[in-house]
Protein backbone atom coordinates (compact mmCIF):
# COMPACT_ATOMS: atom_id res chain seq x y z
CA UNK A 1 0.00 0.00 0.00
CA UNK A 2 2.91 2.07 0.52
CA UNK A 3 2.77 3.93 -3.19
CA UNK A 4 -1.07 4.86 -3.36
CA UNK A 5 -0.90 6.24 0.12
CA UNK A 6 2.23 8.60 0.34
CA UNK A 7 0.69 9.77 -2.76
CA UNK A 8 -1.79 11.63 -0.54
CA UNK A 9 0.78 12.33 2.76
CA UNK A 10 2.30 14.45 0.28
CA UNK A 11 -1.10 16.77 0.13
CA UNK A 12 -0.89 20.01 2.58
CA UNK A 13 -4.89 18.64 3.83
CA UNK A 14 -2.76 15.71 5.28
CA UNK A 15 -1.97 16.92 8.88
CA UNK A 16 -4.94 16.24 11.22
CA UNK A 17 -6.23 19.25 12.35
CA UNK A 18 -8.86 19.23 15.36
CA UNK A 19 -12.51 19.02 14.18
CA UNK A 20 -14.64 22.32 15.78
CA UNK A 21 -17.58 21.40 17.31
CA UNK A 22 -19.73 23.33 20.00
CA UNK A 23 -19.07 22.11 23.41
CA UNK A 24 -20.96 19.06 24.79
CA UNK A 25 -23.02 18.70 27.58
CA UNK A 26 -21.91 15.75 29.41
CA UNK A 27 -18.11 14.98 29.49
CA UNK A 28 -16.77 11.81 27.71
CA UNK A 29 -16.75 8.42 29.24
CA UNK A 30 -13.71 6.59 29.02
CA UNK A 31 -14.55 3.11 27.83
CA UNK A 32 -13.19 -0.24 29.18
CA UNK A 33 -13.96 -3.24 27.23
CA UNK A 34 -14.41 -5.75 29.78
CA UNK A 35 -17.06 -3.67 31.38
CA UNK A 36 -18.63 -2.22 28.16
CA UNK A 37 -18.80 -5.33 25.77
CA UNK A 38 -19.86 -8.75 25.58
CA UNK A 39 -17.62 -10.99 23.34
CA UNK A 40 -20.40 -12.29 21.27
CA UNK A 41 -19.47 -15.29 19.11
CA UNK A 42 -16.43 -16.44 17.49
CA UNK A 43 -15.09 -18.07 20.77
CA UNK A 44 -11.44 -17.63 20.78
CA UNK A 45 -10.89 -15.71 18.02
CA UNK A 46 -12.71 -12.57 20.09
CA UNK A 47 -9.94 -11.64 23.08
CA UNK A 48 -9.72 -8.16 25.52
CA UNK A 49 -6.11 -7.82 26.64
CA UNK A 50 -4.70 -5.43 29.18
CA UNK A 51 -7.06 -5.27 31.71
CA UNK A 52 -9.96 -4.28 29.38
CA UNK A 53 -7.93 -1.40 27.11
CA UNK A 54 -7.51 -3.61 23.96
CA UNK A 55 -9.81 -5.93 21.85
CA UNK A 56 -9.24 -8.03 18.66
CA UNK A 57 -10.90 -9.40 16.89
CA UNK A 58 -9.95 -12.50 14.39
CA UNK A 59 -11.46 -14.71 11.05
CA UNK A 60 -9.94 -17.81 10.13
CA UNK A 61 -11.60 -20.28 7.57
CA UNK A 62 -13.54 -21.88 10.41
CA UNK A 63 -15.52 -18.62 11.62
CA UNK A 64 -15.29 -14.94 12.18
CA UNK A 65 -15.90 -13.34 15.19
CA UNK A 66 -17.91 -10.29 16.98
CA UNK A 67 -18.91 -8.15 20.12
CA UNK A 68 -21.59 -5.41 20.71
CA UNK A 69 -22.07 -3.09 23.81
CA UNK A 70 -23.88 -4.11 27.09
CA UNK A 71 -25.54 -0.53 27.10
CA UNK A 72 -27.96 1.13 24.54
CA UNK A 73 -27.47 4.52 23.59
CA UNK A 74 -29.74 7.35 22.17
CA UNK A 75 -28.01 10.30 20.49
CA UNK A 76 -24.62 11.01 21.20
CA UNK A 77 -20.88 10.87 20.32
CA UNK A 78 -19.21 7.19 19.48
CA UNK A 79 -15.35 6.92 19.24
CA UNK A 80 -13.40 4.08 18.72
CA UNK A 81 -9.63 3.66 17.42
CA UNK A 82 -9.00 0.66 14.66
CA UNK A 83 -6.46 -1.10 13.36
CA UNK A 84 -7.48 -2.65 10.20
CA UNK A 85 -6.31 -6.21 8.85
CA UNK A 86 -2.83 -5.75 7.36
CA UNK A 87 -1.74 -7.24 3.99
CA UNK A 88 -3.47 -9.09 1.89
CA UNK A 89 -7.54 -9.05 3.42
CA UNK A 90 -9.10 -9.37 0.06
CA UNK A 91 -12.82 -10.85 0.99
CA UNK A 92 -12.77 -9.87 4.31
CA UNK A 93 -14.95 -6.99 6.36
CA UNK A 94 -14.62 -5.38 9.45
CA UNK A 95 -17.65 -4.26 10.36
CA UNK A 96 -18.42 -1.10 13.38
CA UNK A 97 -21.96 0.27 13.89
CA UNK A 98 -24.45 0.98 15.92
CA UNK A 99 -27.89 -0.65 15.55
CA UNK A 100 -31.20 -1.50 17.39
CA UNK A 101 -33.10 -4.44 16.97
CA UNK A 102 -36.26 -5.91 14.92
CA UNK A 103 -37.63 -5.52 11.59
CA UNK A 104 -37.75 -2.09 12.03
CA UNK A 105 -34.44 -1.62 13.12
CA UNK A 106 -31.82 1.53 12.74
CA UNK A 107 -28.43 1.17 11.90
CA UNK A 108 -25.61 3.47 11.71
CA UNK A 109 -22.38 1.82 9.49
CA UNK A 110 -19.15 1.67 9.02
CA UNK A 111 -17.67 -1.71 7.02
CA UNK A 112 -14.14 -1.28 5.89
CA UNK A 113 -13.93 -4.06 2.94
CA UNK A 114 -10.39 -5.86 2.66
CA UNK A 115 -8.28 -5.80 -0.39
CA UNK A 116 -5.30 -7.10 -2.04
CA UNK A 117 -1.91 -5.88 -0.87
CA UNK A 118 -1.17 -2.65 -2.56
CA UNK A 119 -4.30 -1.53 -3.20
CA UNK A 120 -6.39 0.77 -0.61
CA UNK A 121 -9.54 -0.71 1.59
CA UNK A 122 -12.44 0.97 0.49
CA UNK A 123 -14.69 2.75 3.57
CA UNK A 124 -18.57 1.57 3.30
CA UNK A 125 -21.02 3.75 4.66
CA UNK A 126 -24.80 2.89 5.45
CA UNK A 127 -27.58 4.30 7.25
CA UNK A 128 -30.88 2.18 8.20
CA UNK A 129 -34.24 4.10 8.86
CA UNK A 130 -36.82 2.13 10.03
CA UNK A 131 -35.56 -1.41 8.33
CA UNK A 132 -34.64 0.45 4.93
CA UNK A 133 -30.84 1.38 4.36
CA UNK A 134 -29.70 1.65 0.34
CA UNK A 135 -28.15 4.52 1.09
CA UNK A 136 -24.94 4.09 0.27
CA UNK A 137 -21.28 6.16 0.21
CA UNK A 138 -18.08 4.55 -0.33
CA UNK A 139 -14.90 6.24 0.35
CA UNK A 140 -10.77 5.60 0.19
CA UNK A 141 -8.70 6.60 3.13
CA UNK A 142 -5.69 8.81 2.76
CA UNK A 143 -4.07 6.94 4.80
CA UNK A 144 -3.11 3.31 5.56
CA UNK A 145 -5.10 2.03 8.19
CA UNK A 146 -3.53 -0.91 8.71
CA UNK A 147 -0.41 0.86 10.05
CA UNK A 148 -1.48 2.41 12.70
CA UNK A 149 -4.84 3.02 14.85
CA UNK A 150 -7.45 5.71 13.87
CA UNK A 151 -10.11 7.07 15.29
CA UNK A 152 -13.63 6.28 13.84
CA UNK A 153 -16.53 8.67 15.35
CA UNK A 154 -20.34 8.98 14.70
CA UNK A 155 -21.64 12.30 16.41
CA UNK A 156 -25.92 11.80 16.18
CA UNK A 157 -28.34 13.77 17.65
CA UNK A 158 -31.73 14.66 16.71
CA UNK A 159 -31.12 17.03 13.48
CA UNK A 160 -27.91 15.43 11.91
CA UNK A 161 -25.49 11.97 11.46
CA UNK A 162 -21.99 12.39 10.90
CA UNK A 163 -18.96 9.97 9.90
CA UNK A 164 -15.73 11.24 11.26
CA UNK A 165 -12.26 9.65 10.38
CA UNK A 166 -9.68 11.64 12.80
CA UNK A 167 -12.13 13.99 13.81
CA UNK A 168 -12.19 15.02 9.72
CA UNK A 169 -16.19 15.09 9.03
CA UNK A 170 -16.70 12.61 5.98
CA UNK A 171 -20.58 12.50 5.73
CA UNK A 172 -23.51 14.68 7.09
CA UNK A 173 -27.00 12.67 6.91
CA UNK A 174 -29.51 15.41 7.66
CA UNK A 175 -32.98 15.00 9.14
CA UNK A 176 -35.36 14.71 6.42
CA UNK A 177 -39.08 13.81 7.95
CA UNK A 178 -40.20 17.27 6.24
CA UNK A 179 -39.31 15.58 3.08
CA UNK A 180 -41.31 12.23 4.37
CA UNK A 181 -37.90 10.47 5.43
CA UNK A 182 -37.78 8.91 8.72
CA UNK A 183 -34.68 9.64 10.64
CA UNK A 184 -33.10 7.39 13.81
CA UNK A 185 -33.98 9.30 16.78
CA UNK A 186 -36.35 6.65 18.87
CA UNK A 187 -34.84 3.89 18.48
CA UNK A 188 -31.40 3.37 21.30
CA UNK A 189 -28.91 1.75 19.75
CA UNK A 190 -26.47 -0.74 20.59
CA UNK A 191 -22.54 -0.94 19.99
CA UNK A 192 -21.53 -3.84 17.31
CA UNK A 193 -18.67 -5.04 15.62
CA UNK A 194 -17.73 -8.29 13.52
CA UNK A 195 -15.06 -9.45 10.92
CA UNK A 196 -16.24 -11.80 8.59
CA UNK A 197 -15.55 -13.22 5.19
CA UNK A 198 -18.05 -11.86 2.20
CA UNK A 199 -15.92 -12.67 -0.31
CA UNK A 200 -19.10 -13.65 -2.29
CA UNK A 201 -19.69 -9.80 -2.43
CA UNK A 202 -16.79 -7.51 -0.55
CA UNK A 203 -13.59 -7.37 -3.16
CA UNK A 204 -14.28 -6.84 -7.04
CA UNK A 205 -17.68 -7.51 -6.51
CA UNK A 206 -16.82 -11.52 -5.36
CA UNK A 207 -14.08 -11.56 -8.24
CA UNK A 208 -11.19 -11.56 -5.65
CA UNK A 209 -11.48 -14.36 -2.73
CA UNK A 210 -9.96 -14.89 0.53
CA UNK A 211 -6.64 -16.06 0.62
CA UNK A 212 -6.78 -18.67 3.69
CA UNK A 213 -3.57 -18.88 3.83
CA UNK A 214 -2.96 -15.98 5.17
CA UNK A 215 -5.66 -16.29 7.97
CA UNK A 216 -6.17 -15.49 10.94
CA UNK A 217 -6.60 -12.04 9.85
CA UNK A 218 -6.77 -9.82 12.79
CA UNK A 219 -8.23 -6.45 13.62
CA UNK A 220 -7.31 -4.60 16.82
CA UNK A 221 -9.63 -2.08 19.19
CA UNK A 222 -8.98 0.66 21.80
CA UNK A 223 -9.41 4.10 23.44
CA UNK A 224 -13.76 3.69 23.06
CA UNK A 225 -15.04 6.59 24.00
CA UNK A 226 -18.74 7.86 24.32
CA UNK A 227 -20.54 10.93 24.97
CA UNK A 228 -24.61 10.37 25.22
CA UNK A 229 -27.54 8.68 27.32
CA UNK A 230 -30.06 6.72 27.26
CA UNK A 231 -32.17 8.88 29.59
CA UNK A 232 -35.36 10.43 29.17
CA UNK A 233 -33.85 13.86 29.34
CA UNK A 234 -31.59 13.23 26.20
CA UNK A 235 -33.83 11.47 24.05
CA UNK A 236 -36.20 14.23 24.89
CA UNK A 237 -33.71 16.96 23.05
CA UNK A 238 -30.69 17.71 25.78
CA UNK A 239 -28.25 16.58 23.23
CA UNK A 240 -28.05 19.60 21.30
CA UNK A 241 -27.41 19.65 17.59
CA UNK A 242 -23.70 19.63 17.22
CA UNK A 243 -22.77 22.27 13.67
CA UNK A 244 -19.95 21.89 11.96
CA UNK A 245 -17.68 25.08 11.57
CA UNK A 246 -16.69 26.26 8.43
CA UNK A 247 -13.07 24.50 8.59
CA UNK A 248 -15.29 21.44 8.82
CA UNK A 249 -17.59 21.98 6.33
CA UNK A 250 -14.23 22.36 4.07
CA UNK A 251 -12.69 19.32 5.64
CA UNK A 252 -15.85 17.36 4.63
CA UNK A 253 -16.24 18.85 0.84
CA UNK A 254 -12.51 17.96 0.33
CA UNK A 255 -13.06 14.29 1.32
CA UNK A 256 -15.85 14.00 -0.91
CA UNK A 257 -14.19 15.86 -3.62
CA UNK A 258 -11.27 13.54 -3.71
CA UNK A 259 -11.87 10.48 -1.81
CA UNK A 260 -15.47 9.26 -2.31
CA UNK A 261 -15.52 6.71 -5.21
CA UNK A 262 -19.64 5.98 -4.91
CA UNK A 263 -22.37 8.16 -3.76
CA UNK A 264 -26.20 6.52 -3.40
CA UNK A 265 -27.89 10.02 -4.21
CA UNK A 266 -25.74 10.21 -8.08
CA UNK A 267 -26.97 6.70 -9.03
CA UNK A 268 -29.98 7.23 -10.98
CA UNK A 269 -29.53 3.94 -13.00
CA UNK A 270 -30.40 2.68 -9.58
CA UNK A 271 -33.21 4.96 -9.14
CA UNK A 272 -34.99 5.77 -12.31
CA UNK A 273 -37.93 6.55 -10.64
CA UNK A 274 -36.14 9.81 -9.12
CA UNK A 275 -33.42 9.93 -6.38
CA UNK A 276 -34.42 9.61 -2.85
CA UNK A 277 -35.91 12.57 -1.09
CA UNK A 278 -33.27 13.31 1.46
CA UNK A 279 -30.87 13.75 -1.81
CA UNK A 280 -32.63 16.79 -2.83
Amino acid sequence: MKSFYNGFSKSPFFTVLALVLSSFLMLASAGNFLQDFDLTWGDHRAKIFNGGQLLSLSLDQVSGSGFKSKNEYLFGRIDMQLKLVAGNSAGTVTAYYLSSEGPTHDEIDFEFLGNTSGDPYILHTNIFTQGKGNREQQFYLWFDPTKNFHTYSVIWDSKQIVFLVDKTPIRVFANAEGKGVPFPKNQPMRIHSSLWNADDWATRGGLVKTDWSKAPFTAYYRNFNVQGSTTSKFSNGAWQSQQLDAYSRRRLRWVQKNFMIYNYCNDSKRFPQGIPAECR
